[in-house]
């Protein structure tokens, strides 16, 4: 008879969420190291082992799963199952350099952004529930960062001549403001007021045809990015030539500080229902999604680890996407965004 204690367990799976190429560690006991490390499959397709130990496994996600709820189980423990949420792919092809947005309707609006001066053949397309993506803008130079205002009026920022522009149901655009340096990440605050990210160093406040600076930061090598709290402030993440990096934090009347820990290069922001900032880590080689509770600024839990990651968005029915540079991906996991 097997001596239960020293039976080969599964005893948690870290983190609980994962997309192709994601990292996924499975903690246990006993895990047999001899002749070499045990099998891992995610899936029932077998996963590259990265890290071994009797206690400790970590997997790389293998291509071409179907995603949601997927089983992962380890070689020689037999009736030990984990299971993690893999992420769907959506919309495939694009060029994301900041979060894609959900329209009230639950329709996705993703960006081929292009490099420097490029205008691609579409700016912005917009993705159904089912997948299905139509071109919808596409008069657009280096469409940037997406946002829509209390009325539902799609905006998309473009880094090439500093300009934000409203988009109609259409796909038609029309410049809302120009002049705004390198302009990045918008949000729109609660009465309505367009906030824009200026990639060489400063937040604006855009008033009717004039942008004030609300508040100065560092200049970031990639952009701005954008996101309203619970609290009235606005969050902003600017990656710099440093490896370590926080969020920041904007009081309606301009004063900055930082809060959570640092990352690696910290980019797409959101918040959920609970008031819970998500952010998106995109350092090469060890990029990932993480959560903070406001209340415990200093810790970062996180959802997901691996993968060439941008942003994020909240679905206005419960769940959200997730961005890699090329592909978004579709969680049917039980949470909202913040409605403000």
């Amino acid at each position: 008879m097997m001596d239960l204690r020293y039976a080969t367990r599964i005893t948690a799976v870290q983190p609980l969420w994962t997309i192709e190429g994601g990292r996924v560690t499975v903690l246990g006991e006993h895990f047999p190291m001899e002749p070499g490390p045990p099998g891992v499959t995610i899936g029932g397709a077998g996963a590259h082992v990265a890290f071994a130990s009797s206690r400790s496994l970590t997997a790389t996600m293998p291509a071409g799963l179907e995603g949601g709820r997927t089983p992962i189980r380890v070689e020689g423990a037999e009736g030990e199952t984990a299971f993690i949420e893999v992420g769907v792919p959506l919309a495939t092809g694009l060029h994301q350099v900041d979060n894609p947005a959900f329209d009230p309707s639950g329709n996705l609006y993703v960006t081929f952004s292009g490099s420097r001066g490029q205008q691609p053949p579409v700016s912005v397309y917009k993705v159904g529930a089912d997948g299905a993506r139509v071109p919808f803008v596409s008069d657009l130079s280096n469409a940037t960062s997406l946002a829509f205002d209390r009325h539902g009026r799609l905006h998309v920022s473009s880094r090439f001549d500093g300009s934000v522009h409203r988009v109609d149901a259409n796909g038609h655009s029309e410049v809302v403001a120009t002049d705004l340096g390198v302009a990045c990440g918008i949000a729109f605050g609660r009465n309505d007021e367009l906030y824009v990210g200026d990639r060489s160093g400063s937040v604006l406040r855009v008033v009717g045809e004039r942008a004030e600076i609300l508040a100065s930061l560092p200049p970031s090598v990639a952009a701005f990015h954008l996101a309203f709290g619970p609290d009235d402030h606005l969050y902003v993440s600017a990656p710099t030539i440093s490896s370590s990096d926080s969020v920041y934090r904007v009081s309606p009347s301009g004063d900055v500080t930082r809060i959570g820990p640092s990352f690696g290069r910290p980019q797409g922001l959101a918040f959920d229902a609970d008031g819970r900032l998500y952010v998106v880590d995109a350092l090469a080689g060890n990029s990932g999604l993480f959560r903070i509770d406001l209340t415990r600024p200093a810790e970062a839990e996180p959802l997901l680890l691996g993968g060439a990651l941008i942003g994020l968005a909240f679905a206005p029915a419960g769940g959200l996407v997730v961005a890699a540079a090329e592909t978004v991906y579709r969680f049917d996991v039980p949470l909202r965004g913040l409605t403000r």
